[in-house]
């Protein structure tokens, strides 16, 4: 009978075991997603803002190690929509931006609503905000980048090809030598290019004035960088963008809590802390004397 109650209570708390296993990722996903919560609270409070994050960043959930879930995090474009429009118009709006950028119409739509807000709309990119991301930028009042944050260009795609590229190919042909397939893709682009300054130079005229909004529409969006160039912060105030690098340490906190997922990126490895000038290196372990 001892041996018979003993294996029963072996066999409840292995099952007990395997429960807490299966329902660990949800638990361990939870309690980040409060954490994150936690975080734009305070960060509100500090600023007495709404603070909206757009985060594309791949995630993973595992179970014993092994992946069973990947997912890209705060990506619905409706739900950023609707905190737009649950915003008071005297309540400003701090707008973080994590991402490579995405379908051009769900960024317009975001851009647009951010440009009626009648209060202050700030834009923090801690790392990089391209193509779309950078659309969204443009409807900021005020644009914060760290230091080494980038945005990217804003020149449209007609397929696989770059708008700016395809008429710049056509300029150079004789038309009795275009097929109609290229004829077709020289359409194309000249209404995307034309589609999309018209919306940069909309976005840019509620911040800027109009020379210099012209400037950085040609700039921007006429083909004078590939789509994957990283415009640095300086290169930004170069062409007159007002870019400034005072990032609050809340944002960057708040994107620690967005790890990548592992399997798909080389290992990381450092200490924590941070090292003023003044701190003193850790002297370093003597190794084993060689003789």
């Amino acid at each position: 009978m001892h041996w018979d109650k003993f294996g029963g209570m072996l066999t409840n708390l292995l099952w007990v075991w395997i429960v807490f296993l299966i329902l660990q990722p949800a638990i361990k996903q939870n309690m980040l997603a409060a954490a994150r919560t936690g975080w734009l609270r305070r960060l509100e409070r500090k600023r007495a803002s709404r603070v909206i994050a757009l985060v594309h960043r791949r995630e993973s959930v595992s179970l014993l190690g092994i992946p069973i879930l990947q997912f890209i995090d705060i990506e619905d474009s409706e739900a950023i929509l609707r905190a737009i429009r649950m915003t008071a118009d005297d309540v400003p709006i701090d707008l973080i931006l994590h991402t490579p950028g995405g379908v051009s119409l769900a960024a317009e739509q975001i851009a647009r609503a951010l440009c009626r807000h009648k209060s202050k709309v700030t834009v923090f990119v801690p790392h990089y905000a391209m193509s779309g991301g950078t659309l969204l930028a443009m409807a900021a009042h005020e644009l914060v980048l760290s230091r080494d944050a980038v945005l990217g260009a804003l020149d449209p795609m007609v397929g696989q090809y770059p708008a700016a590229s395809i008429l710049s190919v056509a300029g150079q042909k004789n038309f009795d030598d275009m097929s109609d397939a290229t004829f077709i893709l020289l359409d194309q682009a000249r209404k995307s290019m034309e589609q999309m300054k018209s919306t940069v130079r909309f976005l840019l005229s509620h911040r800027h004035d109009e020379k210099k909004v012209g400037s950085l529409v040609e700039m921007l969006t006429s083909g004078n960088w590939t789509q994957d160039y990283p415009i640095s912060v300086d290169e930004l105030n170069e062409i007159g963008m007002a870019v400034n690098c005072d990032m609050p340490v809340e944002v960057l906190q708040f994107m620690a809590m967005f790890p990548q997922d592992t399997g798909r990126r080389p290992t990381v490895d450092f200490i924590p802390a941070p090292y003023a000038p003044a701190t003193p290196v850790p002297p370093a372990i003597p190794g084993p004397k060689t003789s």
